[in-house]
């Protein structure tokens, strides 16, 4: 009996991951470069790392902001929706209050600073 509920448990792991959780590819920016970010529950909210940047063309860009985090402190707040955290732009060295919005395999991502936003749609990778 106590293998089947070990068994139940690590079956529902997950079941219980956060739809929003994963490895998402961010609109290019300005000059066309991109990044994937993997998004993890971090505590009771969600957080993001820069796995990889990458040139307009695709190919690999040297960056000392692979590794850092770029999303954090995201509230789920039910519904797709995810409140109260902070996004950092590595091209402008900004960062943002932020909420993000899942619908399916897309990610919309805004932050803002004062009045000003900006918005950005990811989409899931693989």
């Amino acid at each position: 009996m106590r293998y089947l509920i070990c068994a139940a448990l690590l079956a529902a792991g997950p079941v219980l991951a956060d739809p929003a959780e994963g490895l998402w590819r961010t609109e290019p920016g300005r000059d066309g470069a991109f990044g994937h970010v993997r998004i993890d529950a971090c505590g009771a909210a969600l957080c993001g790392v820069l796995q990889a940047a990458f040139n307009a063309d695709g190919s690999r860009r040297e960056s000392g902001a692979v590794g850092q985090p770029i999303v954090w402190d995201m509230r789920p707040e039910g519904g797709g929706r995810y409140g109260e955290g902070r996004i950092w732009d590595p091209q402008r060295d900004k960062t943002f209050r932020s909420k993000m919005v899942l619908h399916g395999d897309v990610l919309d991502v805004s932050g803002c600073v004062g009045p000003f936003c900006t918005a950005q749609s990811w989409h899931r990778l693989p």
